[in-house]
């Protein structure tokens, strides 16, 4: 039986909120080693509080953006290796830096780590992983710390929304509304919108009870949002 592709975006605030956040890195490396009798993964890391710290401290003293983002990119390629060694896999092969390496790597390969691939003005690894998406022609699941999308910030919005179910549409309309900010806070950044509403590509929020996730893989109702036609 052929196996699935699937790309997963792993939020830098799941990865290391502020320290590592060993016992959910635990409960996602269990699941994914679980589920590759059926499925391939790439697992495209973020940048997380490292990134966001590094970030501050160039905006602060008063550097570009360009150079904001290429400090995030680096934090999210740091914490890509990380997550490599956390799996036990070979450390001298490093991490991807372009598509056509992940897709060669996942000829041999169950479960591949990599950052954002190279710099794309407004652009998260949130879009890197979109991106991906659309070159494997696989589906997109975004692993993030709230359970969902949300007509606001769960977290700072009790009365928040929470949205089950919208068009690709209606999602980028929603992204574009926000303004880009290098380490900016949104489910899913504004470059990747755009892209999985242009190739048309099946997207999954789910939050970081791996509950969700072991059950969408196992073809079970699961809470979190699906982005579709």
């Amino acid at each position: 039986m052929k196996k699935r592709i699937l790309v997963i975006s792993l939020g830098g605030s799941l990865i290391i909120p502020d320290n590592v956040d060993i016992n959910f890195l635990r409960k996602f490396r269990k699941i994914i080693r679980k589920h590759t009798n059926k499925y391939k993964f790439v697992i495209v890391c973020g940048g997380g509080s490292i990134a966001r710290k590094y970030i501050k401290a160039l905006k602060e003293e008063g550097k570009s953006t360009y150079l904001q983002c290429l400090a995030g990119i680096s934090a999210t390629r740091m914490n890509a290796r990380f997550m490599s060694y956390f799996f036990n896999q070979d450390p001298d092969k490093g991490i991807p830096h372009d598509m056509k390496e992940v897709q060669g790597l996942l000829r041999k390969n169950n479960i591949i780590f990599c950052g954002a691939l190279r710099y794309s003005k407004n652009e998260t690894s949130d879009g890197t992983a979109a991106k991906l998406a659309r070159f494997l022609k696989s589906e997109f699941i975004n692993l993030t710390n709230v359970p969902g999308l949300h007509d606001k910030n769960p977290k700072k919005f009790r009365n928040a929304k929470f949205i089950p179910k919208i068009s690709w549409l209606k999602f980028w309309e929603m992204a574009s509304k926000i303004k880009y900010q290098a380490g900016q806070h949104f489910v899913l950044d504004q470059n990747a919108a755009k892209v999985i509403q242009a190739g048309k590509i099946r997207t999954y929020i789910l939050g970081e009870d791996m509950k969700n996730l072991d059950k969408f893989l196992s073809g079970k109702k699961f809470k979190g949002s699906i982005i579709s036609d």
